[in-house]
């Protein structure tokens, strides 16, 4: 009959940013231009797929037209959103072995990254991205829940992991596994990966020629420091309590701010891009 009783919670409800309600205003205006900018013309980059699975839900929930979220849905949130952001974390490693190969080996290079191989490690990343997702969302949505309200404004591991009536040493081992094959793995990858560039840099006789080299490569930092280090303390931290509102802003960093960053941190590549900003910043920030 306990069992019974336990089952009957079927739909969550989220808190969303009802903790900031000063600041929900400036909030909604700030994550609806970043919406549109990414509906407008960021789907090359891999984060805006995530994004997207869970900045209309942010949205409604700071106009106060937030609704329940079912079961089903809740899980097949978390499963998206969770397959396209190992995804991404993945294919940042991958990013990088082809800076790698580039920089390191470039007389092989067309011959290391060719099409086929580029084929096997792109569908490689998503396939393994999608099967870690799928093996976590099903260890979660086997346990039963006690209470509706999600203290987050989407469904994450964690909000959701809060609500069941005990959680499995199981589960937490399995969360763990997954942010150590989906963050620190990777990330130990790019600095062995980064050290190895640098070194190679550092031996181009040539000022113009290791200048060139790093700036294909600075951008690419940028990204993987943004990314990496809000992932790592959101998954990493402590669970406590008293830091409900600060886990949502960390979230909120690396769900929507990096995603919009990104595609100015590679244009700055861009020698269109770098002579416009010379024009309205001035020649003597860029001597």
């Amino acid at each position: 009959m306990k069992r019974a009783n336990h089952t009957e919670l079927r739909e969550f409800v989220f808190q969303g940013f009802s903790n900031f309600q000063e600041h929900q205003l400036t909030f909604f205006v700030v994550f609806l231009a970043l919406y549109i900018l990414t509906l407008a013309g960021n789907f090359h980059h891999s984060e805006t797929f995530y994004s997207l699975v869970i900045i209309p839900c942010m949205l409604s929930s700071l106009v106060g037209l937030s609704q329940p979220i079912s079961l089903e849905g809740c899980g097949t949130q978390i499963f998206f959103f969770l397959g396209f952001a190992i995804t991404n974390c993945l294919l940042l490693a991958v990013m990088e072995y082809d800076h790698y190969v580039a920089i390191c080996n470039p007389l092989r290079y067309s011959v290391i990254m060719n099409c086929r191989v580029c084929a096997i490690l792109a569908s490689s990343v998503c396939a393994t991205g999608f099967s870690l997702s799928l093996v976590q969302t099903v260890a979660i949505f086997r346990l039963l829940f006690c209470t509706p309200l999600i203290e987050h404004f989407f469904c994450d591991v964690q909000p959701v992991l809060d609500l069941a009536w005990a959680t499995p040493m199981i589960n937490d081992i399995l969360t763990l596994i997954m942010s150590l094959l989906a963050i620190t793995a990777p990330a130990t990858f790019l600095s062995i990966s980064y050290v190895l560039i640098i070194s190679t840099i550092l031996k181009i006789t040539s000022a113009e020629g290791g200048k060139k080299t790093f700036a294909t490569c600075a951008s690419h930092l940028t990204a993987v420091i943004i990314h990496y280090g809000c992932a790592s303390i959101a998954y990493f931290k402590p669970n406590l309590e008293n830091t409900k509102d600060q886990d949502q802003l960390i979230s909120v960093t690396y769900t929507v701010i990096t995603p919009l960053l990104n595609p100015v941190v590679y244009g700055l590549r861009n020698k269109e891009v770098q002579d416009a900003l010379q024009r309205v910043l001035g020649r003597k920030f860029f001597s």
